[in-house]
């Protein structure tokens, strides 16, 4: 389980209706919102069923700063860290979660016959796959999941009041929206998020830094004051100067 909506609503329907489940998986990337933390020792309880808490053996930041694997590309020789997934390349999920509950179960199907449940929901039909997914049977939808756990006193400490998804908070694929909040919301979290595009050699998004993302939503709140538009060529133009003046400043201070 992630611990999120579709995967809490799986444990909890399961568990209510006497489904077998010998053993409810949790795999932490460390990466996970402290409420997220709160909600999975909140469950535990309500459940009255232990949660395996996996960890990868490397952590997030080891990997993110330090590991260097053989590089493929000669332009990144001598570079270290993995630095930020993307798209193409999302190393944290294969590192930190796949690998993991992968060699976790090829332990226990030495002894046991293993059956995996699966907690997507009925409106991601296009994630499945060969396992069990008890909630595309039931047809339950993201929505019924998320009221599901809601009408048994599960609120994520606010989370999905603020964010659509919840998963890693330093996430680079997140959708612009979910960034804004998580600087409005979270800002220790945005600090730490600063740090990190600061103290790496690939850039947080492709079309943004970290701190260029700072100044977007900086120039986004002071229009706002003032009722100007967000969107548009006025908009644009506006932040395109901003961000080279930014850098400017950057090269003449260093």
């Amino acid at each position: 389980m992630s611990g999120g909506k579709d995967s809490t609503a799986l444990a909890l329907r399961m568990r209510e209706e006497d489904w077998p489940m010998d053993i409810l998986l949790f795999v932490d990337t460390g990466l996970e919102f402290p409420q997220m933390y709160a909600h999975l020792d909140k469950l535990e309880s309500y459940l009255q069923f232990p949660i395996t808490r996996l960890k990868p053996p490397r952590t997030f930041e080891y990997l993110f700063y330090e590991y260097t694997p053989p590089r493929k590309n000669p332009a990144l020789e001598g570079l270290p860290g993995l630095s930020w997934p993307g798209p193409q390349c999302r190393w944290c999920t294969a590192r930190l979660k796949t690998r993991i509950i992968d060699r976790y179960l090829r332990e226990l199907k030495q002894d046991f016959e293993v059956i995996q449940h699966i907690g997507i929901a009925a409106d991601e039909m296009e994630r499945v796959r060969e396992f069990r997914y008890p909630l595309v049977e039931w047809g339950m939808t993201e929505a019924d999941c998320l009221a599901y756990c809601k009408a048994r006193g599960f609120d994520w400490g606010g989370l999905y009041d603020l964010f659509r998804r919840v998963s890693c908070w330093c996430c680079p694929l997140q959708p612009l929206s979910e960034l804004r909040t998580l600087r409005k919301h979270f800002p220790e979290l945005w600090g730490k998020l600063q740090y990190m595009d600061a103290h790496t050699w690939r850039q947080f998004r492709a079309d943004y830094s970290v701190e260029q993302l700072e100044q977007r939503f900086t120039l986004e709140e002071e229009r706002a004051t003032r009722g100007l538009p967000l969107k548009g060529r006025a908009f644009y133009t506006a932040l395109k100067n901003r961000l080279e003046t930014k850098a400017g400043e950057r090269e003449v201070s260093s």
